[in-house]
């Protein structure tokens, strides 16, 4: 059976997901039982040359050192840590920033291809999230 972001019952392990053939693929529910965030930055790397928006880039340099990995769109990113978010968020400025803050109630589409070899830790992006939302 298929997950639901709503509904702890349709949830699994990662090893029990890995194994199923219900759904297009691998997701993670971001709920309010732990701290895990993440930040989904949108259209941020440019298709010809893989360099990474200014805007992008300060984001990721501010986040630490964290997992991140290619969005399923292939030109966005996913920046996984810990921070205190209750509500999400989008925000979208006029030097292109767009980036989108979830903390919970939320299903987000992994892809597991970590961007430039991040590491598998997850970092304390709350610093990172009060900027941003500031």
């Amino acid at each position: 059976m298929a997950a639901s972001s709503t509904d702890p019952r349709t949830w699994s392990t990662h090893k029990d997901a890995a194994t199923s053939t219900a759904g297009v693929g691998l997701g993670f529910v971001l709920s309010d039982e732990d701290d895990i965030v993440c930040l989904d930055l949108d259209h941020c790397i440019n298709p010809l040359t893989g360099r990474l928006a200014p805007w992008a880039a300060a984001i990721l340099r501010d986040a630490g050192t964290c997992y991140v990995e290619v969005s399923p769109s292939g030109d966005g990113l996913h920046i996984w840590g810990r921070a205190d978010v209750r509500q999400g968020r989008k925000i979208r400025r006029p030097d292109g920033t767009a980036v989108e803050i979830y903390g919970t109630g939320r299903y987000i589409a992994m892809t597991g291809q970590r961007f430039r070899n991040a590491p598998s830790t997850l970092a304390d992006l709350s610093g990172l999230v009060s900027v941003l939302t500031a």
